[in-house]
């Protein structure tokens, strides 16, 4: 590390004995949720996790994996598995979202930055535009953070601004856009007194334009083709800001809201695109060849689909009539395993002395396993965001290559006997003291929103995790590997998806579609997640705190640190387990 006075060496665990191989396996999308038909866990044939539950109830329990656990803003923030994976290797809870974006913008560290690099390159000869909710709600966006970028991108060199704003009242006051869209107003009346060209250029109600729902945080492509999104909205959003068209033109932004409101009897939510025009009616700000485009939202779920739009070349979900050659970067990157977008202006944490690096300088050899979609997390999000080996001397990571030209559903198993297999043979080679695996299915089946093979999913996930049904031979899969060699077993999951696959109501009841139809859930949830431990290398008294009530992903790392001999670093959250002398 450098610093003066620092060691890896961890201090002995003074109960708990070292040399054990710990099997680490993560169930991608298993939460915890009440049992009903729309909770596919429930459903599934899963024996070896209610066994892990039922049998050892002192050895199961559940933590918390959203929100301000894995260093979300606020509770309303559901987790996904770059943050969850983080929390997981990390042993601390590190800033993502809203307060990374706080935290750059406050220091100055975006302008120095690759993601603001890129766009800078296009300020001398184009336009910096800036698509984004108008709002001070917090929930995908802030109106202090665009005043910021708005007063750091003018004085780092853009001479010509457009402004694309998105109305709120959905997560703000009915009404307030109004208001927001007069300190916007302000503001850019200010750069131009300086020389800079700033005005808004389009706008239109979120629900309406451009921030369709995406239900995906982590996904990848081909599992995105049985999600029901609207192209619709984002299309209307592609018309009014890259083509200058809509159906309402305007001379100024905040007469355009006002009007619109008062004319049209729509709420914010809901207002219709418009453009703001010059005085011969021309669009004052599309976005053409040469221009810089910043997404500002830091909250990713409703801006995959324009990030897609404005990023890919390829592209068949609507005719974009044009598509410019532009320089884009989102706020945050949205979409860890589709690498979308390719820039960002505030980069992932940083995280240094993940519990990863700890162990190996601490002669803990490691192996890390899973299929394409997910193997990424299993290492670089669980080594803190850093690709390659801390010593490949001492560790071992295997890709096993997902399937491709299909979506999940059609093939929910997925790869999961494969990891499994890898895991139990690095298990039963000794060689290795921690095996880790992320087991994909419950959340990538999930994703498509196919209950049917959701419940096949988790049912292929938790045969993984004990026992092969697929062959006769009953081969040795992880816990009975772990079984065989005398070790310990952390089974867990990075947050929920499968345990609720419906849309529901304040009160919980599934909502329904205009059809009468259920509305299917295709993202993750705001659920708890199990981690249950065992093992015959279990020392005996080992059982779960009670006084880590609150405990989420971020406590495994120490409790797993215990589990491997060691004291975790005093800067890490709590261990979840003590030993009681019996």
């Amino acid at each position: 590390m450098g610093s003066s006075g620092f060691s890896w060496k961890l201090a002995d665990h003074p109960k708990l004995p070292k040399g054990k191989i710990v099997a680490m396996v993560v169930l991608d999308g298993w939460g915890e949720a009440n049992p009903d038909k729309y909770n596919c866990i429930h459903v599934a044939e899963t024996p070896t996790m209610d066994s892990l539950k039922k049998d050892a109830p002192e050895k199961w329990r559940l933590v918390r994996a959203h929100g301000t656990a894995v260093g979300l803003p606020t509770e309303d923030d559901m987790g996904n598995s770059e943050v969850g994976h983080n929390a997981l290797g990390a042993g601390r809870i590190f800033a993502q979202g809203a307060k990374l974006v706080d935290f750059a913008l406050a220091s100055g560290k975006i302008y120095g930055g690759e993601g603001f690099s890129y766009i800078k390159e296009c300020f001398d000869t184009g336009t910096l535009h800036l698509i984004g909710l108008l709002s001070d709600g917090g929930v995908h966006s802030r109106l202090d953070q665009l005043q910021l970028l708005l007063k750091g991108a003018s004085e780092n060199g853009a001479k010509r601004i457009r402004v694309h704003v998105l109305t709120d009242g959905r997560d703000v006051l009915d009404g307030s856009s109004v208001g927001f869209a007069e300190t916007l107003e302000n503001d850019l009346s200010k750069l131009r007194e300086r020389g800079i060209d700033a005005q808004i250029a389009s706008g239109g109600g979120r629900m309406y334009v451009t921030m369709d729902r995406y239900e995906v945080v982590t996904q990848t492509i081909l599992a995105c083709s049985l999600l029901q999104n609207d192209w619709d909205v984002v299309k209307r959003g592609w018309d009014a800001q890259v083509l200058g068209e809509a159906p309402y033109k305007f001379r100024n932004g905040v007469e355009a809201i006002k009007k619109l409101r008062e004319d049209t009897k729509a709420s914010d939510q809901y207002l219709p695109p418009f453009v703001i025009v010059d005085e011969c009616g021309k669009a004052v700000g599309p976005i053409v060849d040469g221009d810089a485009v910043v997404t500002l939202n830091f909250r990713a779920d409703r801006m995959v689909m324009i990030a897609k739009a404005l990023e890919y070349e390829d592209f068949d979900k609507f005719d974009r009539v044009r598509f410019p050659k532009i320089h884009y970067a989102g706020m945050l990157q949205y979409d860890g395993e589709l690498k979308l977008p390719n820039h960002y202006l505030v980069s992932p944490p940083e995280i240094e002395r993940t519990s990863g690096e700890y162990l190996v300088h601490n002669g803990v050899c490691t192996f890390a396993c899973s299929e394409t979609v997910k193997f990424g997390h299993v290492t670089f999000f669980w080594n803190g965001n850093r690709s390659g080996y801390f010593n490949s001397e001492m560790e071992e990571y295997v890709e096993i290559p997902s399937d491709s030209g299909i979506t999940f559903n059609v093939e929910p198993k997925m790869k999961a006997l494969e990891i499994a297999e890898k895991a139990r043979d690095a298990i039963l080679s000794r060689k290795f003291h921690q095996v880790r695996v992320n087991l994909p299915n419950s959340d990538m089946v999930g994703h498509t929103g196919d209950i049917e093979a959701t419940v096949v999913a988790c049912k292929a996930a938790d045969e993984a995790v004990k026992t092969d049904s697929y062959d006769l031979m009953k081969a040795l899969i992880i816990l009975d590997a772990i079984e065989q060699v005398g070790g310990i077993y952390v089974v867990t999951a990075d947050h929920g998806n499968a345990e609720d696959m419906v849309k529901r109501n304040k009160t919980g009841q599934p909502l329904l579609d205009k059809n009468g139809k259920i509305q299917i859930l295709t993202s993750h949830t705001l659920q708890p997640v199990p981690i249950a431990i065992g093992g015959p290398g279990l020392a005996p008294g080992v059982r779960y705190r009670t006084d880590v009530p609150d405990g989420g992903l971020a406590n495994v790392a120490a409790t797993v640190m215990n589990l491997h001999g060691f004291e975790a670093p005093s800067d890490y959250e709590p261990t979840l387990i003590e030993v009681v002398d019996n």
